[in-house]
């Protein structure tokens, strides 16, 4: 039974007619200040963090950028700017979780991550990564990280597929992957057309195919969280919401 469907039943009941944002656990943001190209200040993080919570958000597990060549981070400086946070919040009563992962660019840096352990992972065994590819070109390592993580024992969530135009012009490719136990996370975004309309196109075939797993609203900034309520209204994101989706067990 899917998350939208244990909150309100049948979709013929009369409860169903009311849409209400079933999705409590908030994934793949930006919110570590200025560690990468997300919020740049602990002021802007914690306005984020308060506005997820007043929509209803229970836990928000945030993602900065790891890349070889520009964002270096660990959970060396990661983890002391995390407790910052969590003790800014504790100390406004609020209750809202903040856990800290990373997004992981696939590159020649990534596989020797994977050897030394050294992976920033959630959910309930630890074992999730969210990793992200060029938009333009798939590297030439791509499937041998695939074949890395999977050995590894780690489960690989594959950040906004459909912003890769590589493989929204040869949609076979989306299927090779489910096939291998790739998960994919659409950004919600995606779903109003914010990156383009062929990237919305992709979004809607991916959910069309019943291939989404995990969605997220990839939030940078203030400005895109914003944008959120638009999504919530769309036709596209209550379709999404009827999926088998992975968010509310992280």
């Amino acid at each position: 039974m899917s998350i939208f469907n244990k909150i309100f039943g049948s979709k013929n009941s009369q409860s169903a007619k009311q849409f209400l944002n079933p999705i409590e656990v908030e994934f793949h943001s930006h919110l570590i200040p200025a560690v990468d190209d997300g919020v740049e200040t602990l002021e802007q993080s914690l306005e984020i963090l308060n506005g997820f919570q007043q929509m209803g958000i229970r836990k928000v597990i945030t993602t900065p950028h790891i890349m070889s060549d520009f964002y270096k981070n660990s959970r060396n400086n990661l983890i002391p700017i995390l407790s910052q946070i969590q003790a800014k919040l504790k100390e406004t009563g609020s209750t809202l979780e903040v856990e800290v992962a990373a997004e992981y660019m696939i590159d020649d840096g990534f596989i020797p991550k994977i050897e030394a352990g050294e992976l920033l992972c959630f959910g309930p065994e630890k074992k999730h990564v969210l990793i992200e590819l060029p938009f333009m070109t798939e590297p030439a390592i791509f499937k041998e990280a695939l074949f890395e993580l999977q050995v590894a024992g780690y489960k690989p969530i594959l950040a906004h597929p459909e912003r890769y135009s590589y493989f929204a012009y040869k949609k076979s490719d989306y299927e090779e992957l489910k096939n291998r136990g790739i998960l994919f996370q659409v950004n919600l975004l995606s779903l109003i057309g914010y990156y383009s309309k062929p990237v919305m196109e992709t979004a809607q075939f991916l959910i069309d195919q019943k291939m989404i797993d995990v969605v997220g609203s990839d939030t940078h900034h203030i400005r895109h969280q914003q944008l959120l309520p638009e999504v919530y209204n769309s036709k596209y994101y209550k379709k999404v919401c009827e999926l088998e989706l992975l968010n509310n067990q992280f």
